[in-house]
């Protein structure tokens, strides 16, 4: 979301969840912290709000929530196994979700390891070992076999990302069966969020098969 025009347009849609960008090494949509708390802050009551930290050790990560206090945290970067302990312990009651680029079957292997230690996971397609990381908006879909694997391993809510639209997102689900999908290029327009394009997207959520 880059306003609270957005978000307040996604909620009334049926969003379940905004994902607030704080700054990033690429990609679309970041925003200033400042602006990530406002908004944060007018999301109606049962609408989670995300923040996306690219950050890398717990005290950055902790002093940042501080400024946005987001009812989740979206780990978008690789994370020490070991401070996940300490974001718990100093952000009780905060949601913590990482996420994994799903890139090959390494990755399965990377996200049972890392699903002991956060709530949910979210299966992207960025690529964080390019000089410039790409760590989301990237547009590009992946291989769904391997995010079902994924969600039938881990244990813990999975959310599916990348490269999602209104015309493959039911495929997608189909494929994959994950708790919650996420999107962004395939509902904007020019960097603005498209209303046409987000109640397409609604539309063929609702469509999709139920989950396992």
């Amino acid at each position: 979301m880059a306003s609270l025009d957005e978000a307040r347009l996604a909620v009334s849609y049926g969003a379940s969840a905004v994902g607030l960008v704080s700054a990033m090494p690429s990609g679309p949509g970041p925003i200033p912290d400042d602006l990530i708390r406002t908004i944060a802050a007018a999301v109606p009551p049962g609408v989670a709000t995300f923040l996306l930290t690219c950050k890398q050790n717990a005290p950055a990560i902790i002093e940042q929530h501080r400024t946005t206090r987001t009812s989740a945290i979206q780990i978008v970067d690789e994370f020490p196994m070991d401070e996940y302990a300490i974001l718990k312990a100093n952000l009780p009651g905060i949601k913590l979700v990482q996420v994994v680029h799903v890139s090959d079957e390494v990755s399965i292997q990377y996200a049972t390891d890392v699903a002991k230690h956060v709530d949910a996971i979210l299966l992207d397609s960025g690529n964080p070992r390019l000089p410039v990381k790409e760590l989301g908006g990237t547009g590009r879909v992946h291989d769904w076999t391997i995010s079902r694997t994924i969600r039938e391993t881990v244990g813990i809510p999975v959310y599916l990302a990348g490269g999602l639209n209104a015309d493959n997102v039911g495929d997608a689900i189909s494929i994959a069966k994950p708790f919650a999908v996420d999107v962004c290029s395939g509902v904007r327009t020019g960097g603005k969020l498209d209303e046409k394009k987000l109640s397409a997207f609604f539309a063929a959520v609702s469509e999709a098969p139920m989950r396992e």
